[in-house]
């Protein structure tokens, strides 16, 4: 209860105080490659229930048709646009709205797609999923973007295990620490 009150508590400051940031962020997405600025995709979350998460479009509008699900450093499909906000994370920042609906919180392991379940004893995965997903976790605060698919799995699950408000407290801290470094994709 305590967490999640201090998500929505948070969750809400952070949209107040970036809301000129995310408008700012629309508008670039929206002249540099139009509409929908917006990008949503269902993901896998506590429970394994589906949810819908949002985030700044960074991509060129058709680029499911146009190769990977997984995107590599130089991928071609990411805008201009696209590239700043992911470097600065700011194409995450809609999902502070996940994160009021109860989908997801600040802190926890990044959401699979369903398609990820592949990746993962039944075991792993039931263990992943007995928390909320989060905008940030222990792989992404320690590792950023470059964490291999190992480190990222024994991290989410050290979390699964061993998550709290203090444990957040620090994720967050850590991760305001890597974006300040701008060490992103």
């Amino acid at each position: 209860m305590a967490k999640r009150l201090f998500d929505v508590l948070l969750a809400l400051c952070a949209l107040l105080l970036l809301s000129p940031l995310m408008l700012a962020a629309a508008l670039a997405v929206w002249l540099d490659s139009g509409r929908p600025v917006l990008f949503a995709q269902q993901r896998v979350g506590l429970g394994t229930q589906p949810f819908r998460l949002y985030k700044f479009r960074s991509m060129v509008v058709d680029a499911a048709q146009r190769g990977s699900h997984s995107t590599a450093q130089n991928d071609p499909r990411i805008t201009r646009v696209g590239r700043v906000l992911r470097r600065s994370s700011v194409d995450e920042l809609p999902q502070l709205l996940n994160v009021l609906r109860g989908d997801m919180s600040l802190v926890g392991p990044r959401p699979d797609v369903p398609a990820q379940r592949n990746n993962y004893t039944e075991e792993q995965w039931t263990l992943r999923h007995s928390v909320r997903p989060g905008i940030t976790g222990l792989a992404q605060a320690l590792y950023r973007s470059r964490a291999t698919p190992q480190q990222r799995l024994q991290a989410d699950l050290d979390y699964a295990r061993n998550h709290g408000l203090l444990r957040d407290l620090h994720i967050l801290g850590l991760t305001v620490a890597q974006l300040l470094r701008r060490s992103g994709n």
